[in-house]
């Protein structure tokens, strides 16, 4: 599977007896990754049998209670249980404050090296890249300096045809080339790589907009991506209440949603005035017909 989401928490400020504070883990690739980590969150993980051990990147969108304070057990658990790969960690420079306060004060021996990522809250940029994949944080309009995370698959290459390769001798040293679309001589004759590949299919995307004011220059940051997820902390009645705490209604969500020209929305970060979100949902596809709520323990994957 070239993409899994696993929604860890949805809750905003505190949590409930029946939602966790924000958390989401992704599988990307070969990427294992932790997208913030409210109160719980390693509980969670144990919860819907995800491995602290394989998680190598993770990423915060701002220093708020609900979506960093379970990193500093999350760490230290991953210190006990013996483990030396470094950790890479994206958010706000305010974030390794804490975290060097921390460590410091309860006089915690790590035994891997944290790699800290400080993310820019004023433009949009890329935080980390390899061959497969791209991640870029963008600015998000909060109460304190805060990003949303924006995840694309780099262009794939071209998937071999077996047959075509055998018939025409195609060696295993050729085959890299072949699937990056060069052609291919054989016997003097020039095969083309269409004969010898077949399309690869689309790449995919998946943005994270944590708490945001309603904001037409976040749709603009993640624009046709296949999968969003979007805050929508309140019902379109309690919109003054969402413009004094800069939070998104779920109206406004799946406006967004269709600015962003998304396939696909996902809202939480539910407030705890709400026991059950079916309304805040019904709001939501009113503006954007393929909205879900992202449950606890719900998995959404795409090809």
């Amino acid at each position: 599977m070239i993409f899994e989401l696993v929604i860890l928490g949805n809750s905003s400020a505190t949590p409930t007896l029946h939602r966790s504070p924000s958390a989401q883990y992704l599988k990307m690739l070969d990427h294992h990754m932790l997208i913030d980590c409210g109160e719980g969150t390693q509980v969670q993980m144990q919860r819907y049998k995800i491995r602290k051990s394989k998680i190598k990147h993770i990423f915060i969108s701002h220093v708020h209670a609900d979506h960093m304070l379970g990193l500093p057990g999350l760490i230290f658990s991953m210190n006990l249980m013996q483990r030396t790969e470094p950790l890479h960690i994206y958010g706000p420079d305010a974030l390794f404050k804490i975290l060097d306060l921390f460590i410091e004060l309860t006089d915690n021996h790590m035994r891997f090296e944290i790699i800290k990522h400080v993310t820019q809250t004023e433009v949009k940029e890329v935080i980390f890249e390899d061959d497969e994949l791209k991640v870029s944080s963008f600015p998000l309009y909060h109460r304190v300096p805060t990003t949303g995370f924006l995840f694309e698959e780099k262009e794939r290459l071209r998937k071999l045809n077996m047959e075509a390769c055998e018939k025409y001798e195609v060696p295993v040293s050729s085959y890299a080339d072949i699937k990056k679309g060069k052609d291919y001589v054989y016997n003097g004759t020039l095969i083309p790589n269409t004969t010898l590949t077949s399309e690869p299919g689309s790449p995919i995307s998946y943005a994270y907009c944590s708490d945001t004011r309603f904001d037409e220059r976040v749709a603009k940051n993640i624009k046709g991506v296949n999968l969003l997820y979007h805050e929508a902390t309140f019902l379109h009645d309690k919109l003054a209440r969402a413009i004094e705490t800069k939070h998104t209604t779920a109206k406004e969500a799946g406006i967004i949603a269709g600015l962003a020209e998304t396939q696909k929305l996902l809202i939480g970060h539910f407030s705890s005035r709400y026991d059950v979100v079916d309304e805040l949902l019904v709001e939501t596809r009113a503006e954007f017909a393929e909205s879900y709520v992202a449950e606890e323990g719900s998995k959404f994957t795409l090809c």
